[in-house]
């Protein structure tokens, strides 16, 4: 069987719609993979456990909390700086009410800047991991576990940073209401 020429461009064209289609939906995904990877604008690593390397270099962390508009949680960071040496395991602490007369789900967003410090800013534990869901009234205390690396004192471009800040900000995640009612009732399987 002989294609012709305008069938060739027919199937050319239906091909590259198709790429095209496909790259659309990776480009997220993948776009979030290589921030991950690079720590691009400010994007930090996840650490599978804490920095066995510590060095005498000290370096300040400066937390940072926000909620996006409408959103009704308090959301602060139980200290505003910490000291912490190189490569230094550390243990920090956000606080976050809800202010609402219903429950609210949220999850977090984050970053550091400058953002060539991203790379080297680890967390080992994070509560941005996961979705957070508290009930009116409900005030919760929340850990990120994290390491600066000591390759941030070798790093042409971060060796000169003194100071770091990790920013989160929290923002709604829509849940059916099933599944909020079920976690305000504590009734297992069921919610978060």
């Amino acid at each position: 069987m002989k294609i012709g020429k305008d069938n060739a461009v027919a199937l050319s064209c239906v091909a590259a719609v198709v790429f095209m289609t496909g790259a659309a939906f990776a480009a997220v995904p993948l776009y979030k993979l290589y921030c991950q990877v690079t720590g691009y604008g400010g994007t930090t690593q996840k650490a599978i456990e804490p920095s066995h390397v510590m060095l005498d270099r000290k370096i300040t962390v400066r937390f940072d909390a926000n909620v996006t508009p409408g959103m009704k949680w308090k959301f602060e960071p139980m200290q505003r700086t910490m000291d912490v040496k190189l490569g230094e395991n550390a243990l920090a602490f956000y606080k976050a009410t809800n202010i609402s007369d219903h429950a609210i789900t949220g999850t977090a967003a984050f970053n550091v800047a400058p953002d060539v410090g991203g790379i080297h800013f680890s967390k080992v534990q994070c509560f941005c991991f996961e979705e957070q869901t508290l009930a009116p009234g409900e005030s919760v205390e929340m850990p990120v576990s994290f390491f600066v690396s000591p390759a941030l004192a070798s790093d042409p471009d971060a060796a000169h940073l003194s100071s770091l800040t990790l920013s989160y900000t929290f923002y709604p995640v829509d849940k059916p209401k099933d599944a909020v009612a079920a976690k305000q009732s504590g009734e297992p399987g069921k919610g978060s």
